[in-house]
């Protein structure tokens, strides 16, 4: 195998492989390497598709037990058997991995397994087990994505105590779960074994759910959860984790009183977030510097260095796959000399709890501090035939359109199907759209898009169906 290359991606999650193949369509020579035995990083591998393979199997669970009777089907009280459900995960993740060498085969991509690290700004090490190799390349691509935060004092053994690698592969439904962290990891996770049967509380610093989200969102999403049997505990801080004969001990404290307590569980699940992987990366031998929070910053997807790029969780911006998508298609042509282009106000957040919760563009409290005057447009998924239909009526959507000019600045939902839901709106945002330019577009019937529609008609409160 050549060993010299017109561009080495150094990661093959989503923004790697997909930088890869872009490169390689581009007719550049082109080497992912990748220190796991499969590709496709955490999001295929421990994240992404296996949470949501576990969240829809839990699902229906969860119907069968709950809802089908309601519904008239009678049928006899399922049981969980979570070996063979995690075994159906696990399928998944392998054909999938399976079918992303395949795509860098087809592509002609040279896929290199071992860990990547600088010599020099054209020359990187790759060592796999014992047997290290050296690559040369005219331009990098880091790719290299991120790992769980640990939790101070606190050792995860992925047992009792664990992140969401761990979660994902528990042996058995724990009676009481313990997720620390209120952001989307911690509340997917958290459905999908309170769905099994887990009693389930979430113990969150701050004094909101998913922080980050429009407040009206943050809010109704918590009461929705709450509904469905989540416990929090908000402005609460855990001091240790303590493992035991039951399980482990959780001591937690409040952030605003300072009273203290003890939860028991059978299982913790560590969930405060992800940090960037940049530390075997050996950039002090290329003088890229990284930020006090460890990522790598970027002016257009290039490092300090000019022939390196980095994409994904690995530099500023939302940790998620999409964006780290579309920053892979987009480096791999500037470095063809084409415009590559990443829109960052125009980028999709979804929850795939039940509800969905999805997201895109600004916040009300965002607008606000910005001094931006807008209209709100508002639309119950109660009002919505076919989330009536389908007996999947929680929720609403909200629209955020400029006063002056009307353009969409930013839009919430939370539905059934908001993940799918959202695009509609993504898709008029990155055109410069107007509320009135989805009011008018005809909006086939019965369809949850249908909500978007009358949010969109209520910008100016003309909706028709509320």
């Amino acid at each position: 195998m050549s060993t010299e290359f017109d561009v080495v991606i150094i990661g093959g999650g989503p923004g790697g492989y997909v930088a890869a193949i872009r490169a390689a369509q581009l007719g550049l020579k082109t080497a992912c390497v990748e220190k796991r035995n499969t590709l496709g990083g955490t999001c295929l591998n421990v994240g992404c598709i296996p949470s949501k393979a576990l969240l829809e199997i839990s699902h229906k669970f969860h119907d069968a037990n709950h809802q089908f009777a309601d519904l008239g089907i009678e049928v006899s009280k399922p049981k969980a058997n979570i070996k063979k459900i995690i075994n159906n995960k696990n399928e998944i993740v392998k054909g999938l991995t399976g079918g992303i060498a395949g795509l860098l085969k087809k592509n002609k991509v040279a896929h290199i397994e071992g860990l990547g690290t600088f010599i020099d700004k054209n020359t990187i090490e790759v060592t796999n087990g014992k047997e290290k190799s050296k690559i040369t390349a005219k331009n990098f691509i880091i790719a290299t994505g991120s790992e769980v935060t640990p939790l101070p004092g606190v050792e995860i053994d992925e047992k009792t105590i664990v992140s969401s690698t761990g979660a994902l592969d528990l042996t058995k439904t724990p009676k009481k779960l313990v997720v620390i962290g209120a952001g989307v990891i911690g509340l997917e996770m958290a459905s999908v074994w309170s769905r099994f049967g887990a009693e389930v509380e979430i113990v969150e610093f701050l004094d909101k759910v998913t922080p980050t989200m429009d407040n009206e969102i943050s809010k109704n999403f918590k009461r929705i959860l709450e509904k469905q049997g989540f416990k929090f505990r908000l402005s609460t801080k855990v001091t240790s984790v303590k493992k035991n004969s039951k399980g482990a001990s959780v001591e937690v404290e409040s952030v605003k009183d300072g009273k203290k307590d003890s939860i028991q569980a059978d299982v913790v699940l560590v969930a405060i977030g992800r940090k960037p992987n940049t530390d075997k990366l050996g950039l002090d031998k290329v003088g890229i510097a990284t930020n006090q929070r460890g990522f790598i910053e970027n002016n257009h997807l290039k490092t300090s260095v000019d022939n390196i790029y980095v994409i994904g969780d690995v530099t500023t911006g939302p940790m998620l796959a999409h964006k780290a998508e579309d920053e892979g298609m987009a480096a791999a042509e500037l470095i063809a000399g084409k415009a590559g282009h990443v829109n960052y106000d125009v980028i999709p957040n979804v929850i795939y709890t039940y509800p969905e919760v999805a997201s895109v563009g600004k916040t009300e409290e965002e607008l606000k501090a910005a001094g931006v005057e807008y209209n709100i447009g508002k639309f119950s998924m109660m009002a919505n035939s076919r989330a009536r239909s389908t007996f999947d009526d929680q929720g609403f959507v909200k629209i955020l359109a400029d006063k002056k000019t009307d353009r969409v600045l930013g839009a919430h939902i939370i539905a059934r199907e908001a993940g799918n839901t959202i695009h509609e709106v993504v898709i008029a945002m990155e055109f410069g759209g107007s509320s009135e330019d989805i009011a008018r577009s005809c909006h086939a019937h019965p369809t949850y898009n249908e909500a978007v529609k009358e949010a969109a008609l209520a910008v100016e409160k003309r909706q028709i169906h509320s």
